[in-house]
């Protein structure tokens, strides 16, 4: 059972991956969003936020990469959306393969494509000034945890991708995604906030994992930090999965 789930998975990821390279346009406009944000923040808002001995762009990728990954995952909104609205959903389910296969594939297609789309936008970044000297075990734990908040906003993705009416609406969830790094820890401080917004700030999850990684990234402890951020991420994956997959049998 396993080794069939993994081969069909396999088969169909290959499917929607050729229908991402045929269309290299998507990738590029992911990445292109947030580097404008970053260009706009470093060099032109920059001087103006007093982040300490760290550099304002070392401060601010941990939110741009955030954003990228938000941005990046209303395409796959819009891949199942198209899917729904050509019938090939139904196609499938004729067909001896696992169903839960054909979800899995345009979830690691939307983790493939965002990892191209954060190693562009750190790119850019290192032609900006970003410098760390963190290790190899640091860099690892950066890279899991934006795989395992790709992989939560990816199934969050899944549900409006199925449920949606229009092309619009099903990649229109992605924006309160996108802006909710800017009432965290992302670009700013919190302490500089006004109370009610700062106790947002403080308490969702955006900031606790964009802490984290900074921490990682400039050397510093993240202690516990570090498990609030995973316990948030692994949370949101968690519900966003089960009620993708009761969606996806209601509507298949």
């Amino acid at each position: 059972m396993i080794t069939r789930f993994l081969g069909d998975t396999a088969v169909l990821t290959g499917r929607t991956m050729r229908h991402v390279t045929r269309s290299l346009d998507t990738i590029i406009t992911t990445a292109i969003t947030p580097v404008a944000m970053m260009l706009l923040f470093v060099y032109v808002f920059g001087g103006a936020i007093d982040t300490g001995p760290v550099s304002y762009v070392n401060y601010m990728l941990p939110g741009i990469l955030l954003i990228t990954i938000a941005s990046g995952i209303s395409y796959t909104a819009f891949r199942i959306f198209m899917d729904m609205r050509s019938g090939i959903f139904e196609r499938f389910q004729s067909m001896p393969i696992a169903r839960s296969g054909v979800l899995w594939a345009h979830v690691l297609t939307s983790l493939v494509a965002n990892v191209i789309s954060l190693v562009v936008v750190v790119g850019v970044a290192l032609l900006m000034g970003f410098r760390s000297g963190a290790g190899v075990a640091a860099w690892l734990a950066v890279a899991g945890l934006l795989i395992l908040f790709t992989l939560a906003l990816t199934w969050i993705a899944v549900i409006p991708g199925l449920t949606a009416k229009t092309l619009d609406g099903a990649s229109a969830f992605a924006y309160p995604l996108i802006f909710l790094p800017f009432i965290s820890s992302a670009f700013v401080p919190t302490d500089t906030m006004p109370g009610p917004v700062r106790a947002f700030a403080d308490h969702q999850p955006v900031t606790s994992i964009v802490n984290t990684i900074r921490d990682l990234l400039t050397q510093q402890p993240p202690g516990t930090g570090i498990w609030t951020a995973v316990a948030w991420c692994a949370g949101i994956l968690v519900v966003a999965y089960v009620f993708a997959g009761i969606t996806y049998r209601r509507r298949i």
